[in-house]
């Protein structure tokens, strides 16, 4: 006999990661290109030594650490196994089945997956014409089913920032019984200004997600934090899959804390190239979104695919997105010079129906 699985399952998308093959430029997976930060390395390798041992199954010391960067009580933190454990996680405590959880459309790709494991309806509501969340229509799509939110800030894939005083209407209209989840994976790369645990002050529904994945460059050993009121953290100590954020993931983010200034002159540096590229691009007539992530976005639309392909074939893999267009890393300058080398030539100004050298209007 056949073993009983979900009925549902099969309408589950898998995630899927970049991909990646022996001898390309890997500009897919937003990762970091330079190793841990300054005395990573030998925590993790100490950490290493007692991998007999359980890890901490509350993190306190890293929420300790946590709680002097951030400024906000250890009670108000909550760790993952990456921030996305924390996304599905965050559905597990706010629904049912038939709940509705609420985000923008193109945007992070695990949403949907784990609405649909939770058994939640997901209620995609489409991007504006500037590749940003349409905060107004996702004010209209709340019904009383709506239990969560996911704003993603930056965006990613599109890399648009939402601004303050947008945000804070929005949070502002959203009645006060729904969580808004505010995924800031790519905080440490937006100059915009905005923060989200500024927002999350005395508005008990919001919730702030941050990674160690990304500009930390800890996206091999997966640990995410979660800053919200402690009911929600409670909440969330009741789904947590115990012993998850591993004792090497806790000493590799307590490193990364200490090493800030290192932090920021990389993310420095990522935000030159990814100005640098944008500029190059909108030289040679594509249409680029202003990115406050460490990626560009290039909405192609049904072009999307054939040009993910030629840029594979060109040594430099990308992101597709199915019809709406490639995502592209921010590299180290010679990786992103090899993109804009395909990015400018005629093969690939054709393919995204533009012509070489034309301004972006």
């Amino acid at each position: 006999m056949t073993p009983v699985t979900r009925a549902d399952l099969d309408s589950i998308p898998a995630y899927v990661p970049g991909r990646s093959f022996p001898g390309a430029i890997k500009l897919a997976s937003n990762e970091t290109t330079q190793g841990p930060l300054p005395g990573v390395a030998q925590a993790i390798a100490d950490a290493a030594a007692t991998a007999n041992r359980y890890p901490d199954n509350t993190s306190s010391a890293l929420i300790h650490a946590l709680s002097e960067t951030l400024g906000v009580p250890a009670a108000h933190i909550a760790t993952g196994c990456g921030s996305v454990s924390l996304c599905q996680e965050l559905v597990q405590i706010t629904c049912q089945v038939g709940d509705e959880v609420l985000y923008a459309w193109r945007s992070f790709e695990a949403y949907p997956v784990v609405t649909k494991v939770a058994g939640a309806t997901p209620v995609p509501v489409p991007l504006n014409a500037g590749q940003g969340h349409d905060l107004d229509a996702m004010l209209a799509a709340i019904t009383d089913r709506t239990r969560l939110i996911f704003i993603c800030n930056p965006n990613n894939p599109t890399g648009t920032a939402l601004g303050r005083e947008e945000l804070e209407r929005f949070l502002d209209a959203v009645p006060a019984h729904i969580v808004v989840a505010l995924d800031e994976a790519y905080f440490e790369y937006n100059r915009s200004g905005v923060d989200g645990i500024d927002l999350a002050r005395g508005r008990r529904n919001v919730v702030v997600l941050r990674t160690f994945s990304k500009a930390y460059g800890l996206a091999g050993i997966r640990v995410g934090y979660a800053v919200a009121d402690p009911t929600i953290i409670t909440a969330l100590a009741k789904v947590h899959i115990p012993f998850s954020v591993n004792s090497v993931a806790q000493s590799a983010a307590i490193a990364c804390l200490g090493a800030r200034d290192e932090l920021l002159h990389r993310t420095h540096a990522v935000v030159a190239e990814r100005g640098r590229m944008r500029d190059a691009l909108l030289a040679a007539g594509y249409d680029v979104p202003v990115s406050e992530a460490n990626f560009v976005w290039l909405p192609l639309l049904d072009r999307s695919v054939a040009y993910g392909e030629a840029s594979a074939a060109a040594g430099v893999l990308i992101r597709t997105y199915g019809v709406d267009g490639v995502r592209i890393t921010i590299g180290d300058p010679h990786e992103n010079d090899a993109f804009l080398a395909f990015a400018t030539s005629e093969a690939a100004v054709e393919l995204a129906g533009i012509r070489a050298g034309s301004p972006t209007t």
